[in-house]
């Protein structure tokens, strides 16, 4: 499927860091990788290996004539995941808002192979506050020829309430003639697929043993609280959670940024430790298997590692 591709740093995937822990984080529908930065920059410092790609049809400007579809979407994810292991020993997946969504797809897929999952406003229906009433009516679109009667733009405040960040974003497109709106607008195609990619993971979810973090705005004005609280409802691993009292939608740039940081820091360092402790009971299996002294094979297996 050829698809239109713009040179526009703003619609460049990036890597950041190069640990042995890798993250891979999965930017919103209709959204650029950038809006990732900050927090990838956080985790990057902080000694991991971090991938945010670039997803073909689903970041805006892409798919001008809507002929991608979800599985388009989520076979990039999981092209990025698979470069990002061959370099890593331990992988988390993550995203923002829709990009939340393919994250646990992956995570029920490929749950052996990751070791947590990020997700930051997760969206299973836009019903935030910003959202008109009428977007329900979209409930009766059962065909993609359909949708295409469909366009939607975004309105003020466009995930961010940050006012001075608001206003350096909306002066940074008007340069280039276009508005906040008509940048993340998504046509009717895309929310269609993003619907029906939601549906397969509700399908698939109920068998996600892995933890999850989730950060979910009070305010959200694109995906109201209650998303966060059924998704904890779908999984089975554990969930660790925080509800940001002072930001919108794009909780990654928004004012809390350095919490959403701190906190995806703090979960991602406690499950490597969880995942530490359980490695030390088989490396001390192993070496008496091989009839050595499993306090001095462990002790060097630990000095390895460090």
């Amino acid at each position: 499927m050829k698809m239109k591709q713009n040179s526009s740093a703003y619609l460049s995937g990036f890597k950041l860091g190069n640990g042995r822990t890798g993250v891979l984080l999965v930017h919103s529908l209709g959204g650029t990788p950038l809006e990732l930065k900050y927090l990838a920059q956080g985790l990057a410092r902080a000694g991991y290996a971090v991938h945010c790609p670039m997803l073909p049809g689903m970041t805006n400007g892409t798919d001008v004539l809507s002929l991608s579809r979800w599985q388009d979407w989520y076979a990039e994810v999981e092209r990025a995941f698979e470069e990002l292991e061959a370099s890593c020993d331990t992988v988390f997946v993550g995203g923002l808002s829709a990009g939340s969504i393919l994250a646990l797809r992956l995570a029920c897929r490929r749950q052996d192979r990751i070791a947590g999952v990020l997700a930051l406003a997760p969206t299973l229906w836009p019903n935030g506050w910003a959202i008109p009433k009428a977007f329900n009516l979209f409930r009766l679109v059962t065909t993609r020829w359909f949708s295409r009667l469909f366009r939607f733009e975004q309105r003020a405040p466009y995930g961010i309430k940050d006012e001075r960040l608001r206003k350096m974003m909306i002066d940074a497109y008007s340069a280039d003639n276009r508005t906040l709106g008509q940048v993340y607008a998504r046509s009717g195609v895309t929310v269609f697929e993003f619907l029906r990619l939601v549906s397969a993971v509700k399908r698939e979810a109920g068998s996600m043993r892995l933890p999850m973090f989730v950060a979910h705005p009070r305010e959200d004005d694109q995906s109201h609280l209650d998303n966060a609280l059924r998704l904890q409802r779908m999984v089975a691993g554990p969930v660790d959670s925080v509800i940001l009292d002072d930001s919108y939608h794009v909780i990654t740039l928004d004012r809390q940024r350095d919490v959403v940081v701190e906190r995806s820091l703090e979960f991602i360092q406690r499950v490597e430790n969880r995942l530490a402790q359980q490695r030390q009971p088989a490396v001390a299996d192993k070496a008496a298997d091989h009839g050595a002294p499993s306090g001095a094979l462990v002790g060097t297996s630990v000095g390895s590692e460090a």
